[in-house]
């Protein structure tokens, strides 16, 4: 009986051993490649690395659902080389001044392109806008732009924001910034997982995903794209309603509104995309909207010059200054009677 007791004791010890080692085992391995991940692949260039830290140094759940995400107010960090800093009202924006009698105040509503994503705040379309608009107005008059843009947000999620905060900033005029990817579903970040804390968990599933589009079926890129504009597509349906809401809120309050259409940057000459810029043309015209297709301001351009990075599309300073002064050109022609006083913004623009 004592001999028995003794082997089965045995026999847990080296089972429990063996567990330990392997836990080990595989925690070291963990390491390893987390270590290689970053040793290696993060060289702060990386657009998935570098979205990944945004997403998990900058951005929070919102309070409200229908928004999804949000910044968190104050942050700041460096990503793709360019400092980012969040104002105490969330945006990527210097601190908001009162509204002023004497000025026009443009509220910038958009995801990543609108927010600046790898561009100096500086150089981000609203402070571009800001810039052409104060340079050609004359007298006593200015215009404040302001940039309500975060990374990931679809029409649903900008329309939200605005309808429970972005109106309390009491704009003249609303910009809605619109790009294909923007008939997505709304995204839903939680707040723990493995994506949240491992970089060799985000290359993983960022090569997986490029795997699996060249060898495994998935639709490419342009398939993807149009895709999201099918009939019955819910992230369409829902930004349609959406864009129908904001017009309608605009009206009702008195503010301008305009919709900007910014172009997938790979190809222009030839766009792939003509048939969903339609579309949206047709809701703004639906609603009396004024629509503006920026491709036409860039398509002259060789398309990596207007990019980021070479493996990022995200528009560059060149890029954005082409399309503020495209939308400042559609604001006066448009809204004649707020820039009365103001210049040919399209000479100021070149």
């Amino acid at each position: 009986m004592e001999q028995n007791s003794i082997q089965r004791s045995s026999i847990v010890k080296r089972a429990l051993l063996a567990i330990l080692a392997t836990a080990f085992s595989l925690a070291l391995f963990a390491l390893t490649i987390e270590g290689l991940a970053r040793a290696v692949f993060d060289n702060g260039m990386d657009f998935d690395l570098e979205m990944w830290k945004y997403a998990r140094d900058l951005k929070r759940v919102s309070a409200e659902p229908a928004i999804g995400h949000e910044h968190i107010p104050n942050a700041s960090g460096v990503y793709m080389g360019v400092p980012v800093n969040i104002n105490s009202i969330g945006l990527r924006n210097r601190e908001v001044a009162p509204v002023s009698d004497n000025a026009v105040r443009v509220v910038m509503l958009g995801d990543s392109l609108t927010f600046g994503w790898g561009v100096k705040e500086e150089d981000t379309p609203s402070r571009q806008l800001e810039t052409v608009l104060n340079r050609a107005a004359a007298g006593a008059l200015k215009y404040d732009v302001i940039n309500t843009g975060v990374g990931n947000y679809n029409t649903q999620m900008e329309v939200a924001y605005f309808l429970t905060k972005g109106s309390e900033l009491k704009p003249d005029i609303v910009v809605l910034n619109y790009f294909i990817n923007d008939a997505e579903p709304t995204p839903r970040r939680h707040k723990v997982g493995w994506g949240e804390y491992s970089q060799a968990y985000v290359v993983l599933a960022s090569a997986i995903d490029k795997v699996s589009r060249i060898f495994l079926g998935r639709a490419d890129w342009k398939a993807y794209y149009r895709g999201l504009y099918e009939a019955g597509q819910p992230g369409w349906t829902d930004g349609q309603a959406a864009i129908q809401k904001l017009a309608r809120f605009c009206r009702e309050r008195g503010y301008k509104f305009v919709i900007v259409n910014y172009p997938e940057l790979h190809e222009l000459k030839h766009y792939p995309f003509p048939e969903v810029t339609g579309v949206v043309e047709k809701l703004a015209e639906s609603e009396g909207v004024p629509f503006l297709d920026l491709r036409p301001s860039v398509e002259d351009l060789v398309p990596e010059t207007l990019w980021v990075s070479p493996s990022d599309a995200h528009p560059n300073k060149i890029a954005n200054a082409r399309f503020a002064g495209a939308i400042a050109q559609t604001l006066t022609r448009s809204y004649p009677e707020l820039f009365a006083d103001t210049a040919s913004v399209a000479t100021v623009a070149k």
